[in-house]
């Protein structure tokens, strides 16, 4: 079937991801050509029939993870390509069977009973070049991103997938993964081992699945963390932008830090520059409509998970679930640039080090997760909250089908109030900020001076 994509928009659409469909977009047309559930090839002993969730993952946000990676024509123009992304998916599903599995929010489990994962197949009538021109239209990128349309529950689905063809033969693959069984080191882990046997006539050696995070921290039944999301029903009120900041920029940035006598070199890494820098913007957009300088706190995750832990295609134990901690930065009084990535490096430094002092497996580290989780809780209503999340050196860039590496990763609509989400740029060098705010803070937000200075 064709639809353009104005009807596209108006189809009913039962997911969190749907925040903007509601934008008229005129530059693109997709058309469905298929809408299926792929199960796994083997299906789930009755023995692994129920995955327990961790109170990580009763913690994590209700929303799904957003991603789009974008392919490059492939030279033997395969006609079978979509017909082995299938089969391969269904390979992949057998070791990561709880991804096909549906959730039972009453007793706290995933029902492995191999329901299936959604997969799309679609066709854009643009070329993959003209999009990645427009690549700042984000409207445009949260189409190809799937929406879990056969779930009777918008939480009980825990993946969905899209493949979209472009008219040069270029690819779009979008994924979108339930937060609530797991965080960015399950969704490299399910994209690697999809694309290896893609591409490779082999057996994936079924190792089992790492349940670290839910025998450490077994579920309690507790609600999803809301502290600064906002609410399906507000997404009008609310946009996202996308800004890039290149290598050199990076470095101008570290350069003005240094200068004024703040953070040592070594530590001032990318991501704590650039997200030091957008909660500086945020902090002057509160100030401009408060007229008053509210206290101002940063929350990101920290992973918890081991070194050795790598994220390979090949891996003996999968990682599922979430497994990570909290860190709140308090600004005080302080709303300089170069102040607040010295309070964000002293901050992020000493929490790597308190954990590192902790057995990973012991009580210690369990209560300091469990504390981590509280104090963002007990957030004030009253204070001015910005969300960081950070995909940075996950390598999504790697990801091989066998018809080249990516040529862009994206990054969807996120539902924070006040937040941004950061990702490699294709380089590997510099940073691409997601950056999310109520559409009333946006011109207050354009006339930051480091945001004009840094940003593109």
């Amino acid at each position: 079937m064709t639809m353009s994509l104005m009807s596209y928009i108006h189809t009913p659409i039962i997911s969190s991801m749907n925040l903007h469909r509601v934008n008229t977009i005129t530059a693109m047309k997709l058309e469905i050509q298929s809408r299926k559930l792929i199960k796994p090839s083997v299906s789930t002993p009755l023995t692994l029939r129920h995955y327990k969730i961790s109170l990580i993952d009763e913690f994590a946000p209700t929303m799904n993870l957003p991603l789009v990676l974008f392919f490059p024509p492939s030279l033997d123009n395969n006609p079978t390509l979509v017909v082995q992304l299938e089969e391969s998916l269904k390979k992949t599903l057998t070791n990561l069977y709880p991804l096909a599995g549906r959730y039972m929010e009453d007793i706290h489990t995933v029902d492995c009973n191999d329901q299936g994962v959604e997969f799309i197949q679609a066709i854009a009538d643009i070329t993959i070049q003209e999009l990645l021109i427009k690549k700042t239209n984000l409207h445009l990128v949260n189409e190809l991103i799937p929406s879990k349309l056969l779930a009777s529950d918008l939480n009980n689905a825990m993946l969905a997938t899209q493949v979209t063809t472009f008219q040069c033969g270029g690819l779009a693959l979008g994924v979108s993964s339930a937060h609530r069984i797991g965080d960015v080191s399950t969704m490299i882990t399910f994209l690697n081992q999809w694309a290896t046997l893609t591409h490779k006539d082999t057996k994936l050696g079924f190792g089992g699945i790492d349940f670290t995070s839910s025998s450490m921290f077994p579920a309690q039944g507790l609600l999803p963390l809301d502290v600064g999301f906002r609410k399906l029903e507000s997404n009008g009120d609310y946009v996202t932008k996308k800004l890039s900041f290149d290598e050199n920029a990076i470095s101008n940035m570290k350069t003005k830090v240094t200068m004024n006598g703040k953070g040592n070199t070594h530590q001032l890494f990318k991501v704590r520059l650039v997200s030091a820098l957008i909660w500086k913007a945020f902090i002057g957009v509160d100030y401009a409509t408060y007229g008053d300088l509210r206290t101002s706190v940063l929350v990101q995750p920290v992973a918890l998970r081991q070194k050795r832990e790598k994220i390979a295609s090949l891996n003996p134990k999968s990682p599922l679930g979430n497994h990570w901690g909290l860190i709140v930065t308090e600004s005080g009084t302080t709303k300089e640039f170069e102040n607040l990535t010295d309070l964000l490096v002293g901050s992020v430094t000493k929490t790597i080090k308190d954990y590192s002092k902790v057995g990973h497996d012991s009580s210690e580290r369990k209560q300091m997760v469990l504390n981590s989780f509280s104090d963002a809780a007990n957030i004030p209503d009253t204070t001015n909250v910005t969300w960081l999340a950070s995909w940075c050196k996950f390598p999504f860039y790697n990801v091989n089908f066998g018809f080249g590496k990516p040529l862009w990763v994206g990054c969807g609509f996120v539902p924070f109030k006040r937040g941004m989400m950061l990702l490699d740029d294709a380089k590997g060098n510099g940073v691409e900020a997601y950056v999310t705010m109520g559409v009333k803070d946006v011109p207050y937000f354009e006339q930051d001076e480091d945001i004009k200075a840094f940003a593109t």
